[in-house]
């Protein structure tokens, strides 16, 4: 998992930001492409991108490190999900 005395995230842009968060939430890619007007694919493709920038394997590595940071949207989605 990424170094966790670096905050990495915030080399992830607004957009992947958001994705984190919404995956954190549980959200599957398609409640996420759904709730952000994206294709299904653009959202996997989001997700596959974080994990690499994050070095991480996979999505629950992606929440646990989400939780852990408190990364925040920066705007509210849960109204729009």
């Amino acid at each position: 998992m990424a170094n966790s005395s670096v905050s990495i995230h915030k080399t992830l842009a607004s957009r992947e930001r958001e994705i984190v968060q919404l995956l954190a939430e549980g959200k599957s890619s398609k409640e996420v492409a759904v709730g952000l007007e994206i294709s299904v694919k653009t959202a996997e493709t989001h997700r596959a991108n974080i994990l690499r920038k994050l070095g991480m394997h996979s999505a629950s590595e992606l929440v646990r490190y989400a939780v852990k940071h408190m990364i925040e949207p920066r705007r509210s989605l849960s109204r729009v999900l």
